[in-house]
């Protein structure tokens, strides 16, 4: 593989990369290759360097601060933005983001995750894009391009095959040769050869018995060497245990500090002559390479100069877009000569509304990924501002929320930060009752070593009245007062989890409940005293203040929304996950909706025929009522503008402009992989080479919705197709009423079965169009060589299968509606 042409400022920056080095003695490379904290490596000035600093994404920058008073534009998930089918948009996501991480001086966007759906139960689903690699590679290529655009790097993460969360930091995942080729390399392949990233991240698990972070044959012999990556690799965080073994094995950077295996065991390691000092200073080129690609080396021009960056970009605008061409309409019934969506106005007079998820939106998914945006709109914003007056009504119906979350809704709190002897160190407002401060991330002011206390401190205002209860997540001493009286007192100790973070972060345990009334506040506090534990990798705080409000009869709830739907023109149920079930840290054992939300759909559809029910989550659950129902919208977790650009889709505003990523199930026991679970500490990847759709078509099981689904709001007649082995060209019109946008698809299915085993039919290409009614539009589609190639495990290369192969064009993986015949 070859990389990027070399130019002449390549050149101008790899002369200063040589004689940056050239001036560094031993401590000094080995310290640059170990974060100095949490989030950045440490400054050079001999040398002109300043500390790269790295943050949070993939769906906004948090920055280095875990605070709301810098907010970060929130964009929809991973798998939303995957569900546009459209890495043009991907790219401006990019930008936006890039835009985002310079306000806040961030050099590095630890994004994107492209490792792939191999189960629908992975929790973290909703971070990555896609079943198919194909589309992965795509969409990734896409956003790393953007946010390079932009003079920023990315880190392609997770390399290789952390596609599950159980026992994350241990798992040996045994992947044979040409699966681990073909599906979980192959995304990674397709950035690195057309985005040219700037970094890639290793995984924490292991690969056929080596851990990533010292995976020489994977990160050296194929990274670097086949495919030609000149970027720098940082470890996931925690994720380096070895000085020798991740030197040797190619790690460049050992994240987070200032406690890693590179620094000062790294120079003595070379001393001692366990390393050849030749290995660091290729680690350190490699660094000094990002540095300078950032702009962050003197007498090294940046890859992006000031002058050239892209156009400012709106965050709320291009959140809003992003979200309304992600949300993905799978049912669409016509009753009465009418389709259930867009609604219209002339039939449409009252909506009834209902689901907890309406009134407080799930945006994006828990862990790393979590951002503080600077506003929130909810499907009930939306549609408030959207429909006439007076023609909306609200009903909980059902709340999925069973269990303590952190305190959010109707809290205002801050932070103080006291010293042993009581003085004030610093404050902080608070977005809610959570803290995650690791090493300098903290409230200005404030050092680790003076920090002796932490207090959320403010007040409560519910909703509702009843018997709320409250609960804290942590560990160390902790005290807890509501309404001026002190109603638990205690100290936990750490969590037995195998997963370092979760071990320090603690269970979510109830600690008192208490009465309350709607609207009048109390006070509430919760402090802890900082835990000083010995080993810790990093200074760290982190706790959390939970509530749970009344818990309300089910069936009482339920029947509220009956009523008001019942008298309605139209009923729309929004449902939802929960952080408790689709977060990262965990994987899912269950893809059923949480709470009473299947018999609330179920009842509201049996008063109305016209109910459309929006599913707020970031991977696939089951639908029991999907048949009974009038239409059904998959909204991902839509970020801060999703209640905006929802009733932009069911107003016909827009288009619904998504297609599935991954396949849907009718139920979990039809799903062809499901172990995510390691037994003897090793997963076994014994499904080889059909994993989502591949595995669905060999198996003959029909899912609720296919890859590639997809409704919009006009009709396309596919009218020709033109094929060669290299290229697709499709020719379509709109015999609909209205404008419109389509994702065609091109899927190769070889003629010839036998050896070696594939897959029915795989995605080769995709392209959007736009027409206007009745207008034709004509799309040529390349088909890459490696579309017809497999990894040849006896020759350890890619092999041409020759071959009569059909050319199919369509809607989707089962709405094919053309073909053509090609020799290979």
């Amino acid at each position: 593989m070859t990389g990027a042409p070399i130019t002449r400022a390549d050149h101008a920056r790899e002369a200063a990369v040589e004689a940056a080095l050239g001036k560094l003695d031993l401590d000094d490379k080995a310290r640059l290759l170990a974060g100095q904290d949490n989030w950045s490596l440490p400054a050079l000035p001999g040398i002109g360097l300043a500390s790269l600093v790295m943050s949070d994404g993939p769906i906004g920058v948090r920055g280095v601060r875990w605070t709301a008073d810098d907010p970060s534009v929130a964009l929809p998930s991973p798998t939303a933005l995957a569900a546009t089918w459209d890495p043009e948009l991907a790219r401006r996501a990019g930008r936006l983001l890039a835009q985002e991480a310079r306000r806040k001086g961030v050099h590095v966007l630890l994004a994107p995750t492209v490792n792939l759906h191999r189960s629908p139960l992975g929790g973290r689903h909703f971070e990555a894009y896609s079943e198919d690699p194909y589309l992965t590679g795509e969409i990734g290529t896409g956003y790393v391009l953007g946010v390079q655009d932009g003079g920023v790097g990315t880190t392609v993460k997770h390399f290789v095959a952390n596609d599950a969360e159980t026992d994350r930091f241990t798992v040996d995942n045994i992947v044979a040769p040409r699966p681990l080729r073909e599906l979980y390399l192959a995304p990674f392949e397709a950035i690195v050869e057309n985005a040219h990233p700037w970094g890639i991240m290793a995984a924490y698990n292991r690969v056929n018995g080596d851990s990533m972070t010292e995976h020489r044959h994977l990160q050296k012999e194929v990274l670097r060497g086949e495919w030609g990556f000149d970027g720098f690799i940082v470890s996931d965080w925690l994720a380096a245990r070895s000085t020798t073994g991740a030197i040797l094995g190619g790690l460049d950077v050992a994240m987070p500090g200032p406690k890693t295996v590179y620094g000062d065991a790294l120079a003595t390691a070379v001393r001692a002559g366990e390393v050849e000092e030749s290995l660091v200073d290729d680690a350190v080129r490699n660094v000094l390479r990002l540095a300078a690609r950032v702009g962050a080396l003197d007498n090294a021009p940046a890859v992006v100069a000031g002058s050239q960056l892209p156009a400012p970009l709106d965050g709320d605008a291009l959140a809003r877009e992003v979200a309304r061409r992600s949300f993905v309409l799978v049912r669409n019934e016509v009753r009465d000569g009418h389709p259930a969506l867009p609604l219209d106005p002339a039939r449409t007079r009252t909506v009834a509304l209902s689901g907890a998820a309406a009134r407080d939106a799930r945006i994006l998914g828990g862990g790393s990924a979590t951002v503080f945006p600077p506003h929130v709109v909810s499907p009930l914003d939306g549609l408030t501002a959207a429909l006439p007056d007076g023609s909306l009504t609200y009903r909980v119906g059902a709340d999925p929320s069973d269990q303590l979350g952190v305190a959010a809704q109707g809290f205002e709190l801050r932070a103080v930060c006291r010293a042993a002897d009581g003085r004030e160190l610093g404050t902080v407002d608070l977005p809610s009752g959570m803290i995650q401060w690791v090493g300098v991330d903290l409230p200005d002011g404030v050092i680790y070593d003076e920090l002796h206390s932490v207090e959320f401190t403010g007040t409560f205002t519910p909703r509702e009245s009843g018997d709320h209860t409250f609960g804290t997540r942590g560990i160390g001493p902790l005290v807890l007062t509501v309404g001026g009286e002190r109603v638990w007192e205690g100290e936990e100790g750490l969590g037995t989890s195998t997963d370092p973070f979760n071990a320090f972060f603690g269970e979510r345990l109830p600690r008192a409940q208490v009465t309350l009334l709607e609207g009048e506040s109390v006070d509430v506090s919760l402090r802890l005293t900082v835990p000083r534990l010995p080993g810790m990798p990093m200074d760290a705080v982190a706790f959390s203040l939970l509530h749970l409000g009344p818990q309300r009869d089910p069936d009482d709830l339920i029947a509220e929304a009956v009523e008001a739907a019942r008298t309605a023109d139209t009923a729309v149920v929004v449902v939802a996950t929960t952080t408790a079930v689709e977060s990262e840290g965990f994987d899912r054992t269950s893809l059923e909706l949480p709470g009473h939300q299947n018999a609330l759909v179920a009842a509201v559809a049996a008063v109305n025929p016209h109910t459309v029910v929006v599913v707020n989550t970031g991977s696939p659950v089951e639908l029991p009522w999907r048949d009974d129902v009038s239409a059904v919208l998959l909204s991902w977790f839509p970020g801060q503008e999703g209640g905006a650009a929802l009733a932009d889709v069911l107003t016909g505003a827009e288009e619904p402009g998504g297609r599935l990523t991954t396949t849907w199930p009718v139920a979990l026991a039809d799903v062809p992989v499901t172990d995510t679970t390691p037994v003897d500490g090793e997963l076994h990847y014994t499904e080889g080479v059909f994993i989502g759709y591949r595995a669905w078509e060999r198996a003959g099981t029909t899912p609720a919705y296919p890859f590639g689904h997809g409704l919009g709001y006009t009709d396309w007649e596919y009218e020709s197709l033109d094929a060669t082995a290299d290229r697709a060209t499709v020719t379509l019109r709109n015999t609909g009423t209205r404008p419109g946008r389509e994702t065609v698809q091109i899927y190769l299915a070889p003629q010839a079965a036998g050896a070696p085993e594939r897959p029915v039919r795989w995605l080769a290409g995709f392209a959007s169009v736009e027409a206007g009614p009745g207008e034709s539009v004509e799309v040529t589609i390349p088909l890459r060589a490696r579309a017809y190639q497999i990894w040849d495990e006896e020759t350890h290369g890619w092999t041409t299968v020759p071959g009569t192969y059909e050319i199919q064009a369509g809607r989707s993986l089962t709405d094919r509606r053309l073909s053509a015949t090609v020799e290979r």
